[in-house]
């Protein structure tokens, strides 16, 4: 069991869920607001997907980026910045003619992921670790070993520690191969993402199958989708994890009760206390990490 947990919140996400909620943040100056009340609320970690301000769609805009983050950091707020870095590998196919890409298809190569990481360097950025069948129809999310490796050696030469995106089984040996090449620096940093189609189910004992795979010396976490996300909290942390909230990944507090950010964030907090845990503060995270101290 892991007694100080690392609470991670997802803000706002990639999928389409404005217009599911009201709470979901779109500007920069939303999703900045609730990147503080997430850390206000206990939140060590905070992972920043950017999106139009007009539309509401995901972006891979790097002024969107800046303004999020030089929003958060005017306010003084103390939590460690993950961006994403996964935008750029949609791939949409036409199933009766697959050399046509259909519209939604947003693909660039690993470098091309990066411009808002090379801009800013964040504590940490994500790298998503193999290709998907990403839920049903023809969407596809394609990140190629070359593509990894390419991505890996430039945030390696930024300083920046890639948080290790692993959907299925195959993309977590994967990422020990980038460790044994040395595209990795110590310790690496897993976020094992369960239930999403079609990649690892939240399922026990797929994710205890996945923690036994990790090398040594791995800082690592977990989530779930949906209802599942805080039961995932207790799961993660009875095997040695750290967690993730936030309305990337779910929603609801409960059935019919729409949650926000800040909400989910006291809730993963009150399970970490209840196991008998405690939750990390930034600073904490930043030594668990091995990142560099707060400038």
């Amino acid at each position: 069991m892991n007694q100080d947990v690392i609470i991670t919140c997802a803000l706002t996400g990639a999928g389409d869920t404005v217009r599911k909620s009201p709470h979901v943040p779109v500007t920069p100056e939303q999703i900045a607001a609730s990147a503080v009340q997430a850390a206000e609320a206990g939140a060590a970690a905070v992972h920043i997907h950017v999106r139009d301000p007009e539309t509401g769609a995901p972006s891979r805009d790097p002024r969107l980026y800046r303004e999020v983050v030089e929003r958060i950091k005017e306010t003084g707020t103390d939590v460690v910045i993950n961006l994403t870095a996964g935008m750029g590998g949609d791939l949409v196919l036409d199933p009766e003619e697959p050399l046509r890409h259909l519209p939604g298809t947003d693909l660039v190569g690993g470098l091309e992921r990066l411009p808002h990481v090379e801009d800013l360097l964040p504590d940490i950025c994500t790298l998503d670790c193999g290709s998907l069948n990403f839920g049903d129809g023809s969407s596809l999310y394609v990140s190629t070993p070359d593509m990894l490796r390419t991505g890996a050696r430039r945030i390696q030469e930024l300083g920046v520690r890639p948080e290790l995106e692993i959907f299925d089984t195959g993309h977590l040996w994967f990422a020990k191969q980038l460790l044994a090449e040395g595209l990795l620096d110590e310790p690496p940093v897993f976020q094992l993402c369960m239930g999403v189609p079609w990649g690892a189910p939240a399922d026990p004992g797929v994710l205890q199958s996945m923690v036994n795979f990790l090398p040594d010396g791995a800082q690592w976490a977990s989530f779930a989708l949906g209802r599942m996300q805080m039961p995932w909290v207790a799961q993660s942390i009875l095997l040695g994890g750290h967690v993730r909230v936030g309305l990337e990944d779910n929603l609801y507090l409960g059935k019919g009760v729409k949650a926000t950010n800040a909400r989910l964030v006291e809730r993963a907090v009150t399970i970490v206390e209840a196991l008998g845990a405690r939750v990390a503060t930034p600073d904490e995270a930043r030594l668990k990490l091995g990142l560099k101290p707060r400038g």
